[in-house]
């Protein structure tokens, strides 16, 4: 079975600010010579890493919305600065737009069921030309 993870993305506006964000972390990766490798680090390895790895993405709350997923490739154990063991983990590229869906703050990541994640948005949809304050608004009232 799989499971997807849940993620408030701090400090980000929207997906746009999300991917200018990852293409300039991509970019300093490269400069500094340890390849694409996009990842996230986090305090805690998810202990259905199976599940996780077997087709999981993260599901990314921004502005109290998850807006956007991307495909999980790799969970790596680490070790951080301080000594703390962690957990790298590394997406796909990818930003795949979902319809929005309400989410609370959380610290932390939370599993997510498939059945409870919202849909990926049709690439070719005009929801898309839809401002994403208006469709946060029409998510509310059940429109979208």
């Amino acid at each position: 079975m799989v499971v997807h993870l849940l993620k408030m993305c701090v400090g980000i506006e929207d997906v746009e600010h999300l991917r200018q964000v990852q293409s300039a972390r991509i970019e300093q990766s490269l400069a500094q010579g340890l390849g694409d490798r996009l990842w996230h680090r986090t305090r805690h390895m998810p202990r259905r890493e199976a599940e996780v790895l077997g087709g999981g993405s993260m599901y990314w709350i921004i502005k109290r919305f998850v807006r956007v997923r991307q495909r999980i490739i790799g969970l790596e154990a680490v070790i951080g600065r301080d000594g703390v063991p962690r957990c790298d983990i590394v997406f796909d590229s990818e930003l795949i737009r979902t319809e929005p869906q309400p989410r609370r703050p959380h610290q932390g990541w939370r599993y997510l069921k498939p059945e409870h994640a919202p849909n990926d948005l049709d690439p070719k949809s005009r929801d898309q030309d839809i401002p994403e304050e208006m469709a946060m608004d029409l998510s509310e009232i059940g429109l979208i």
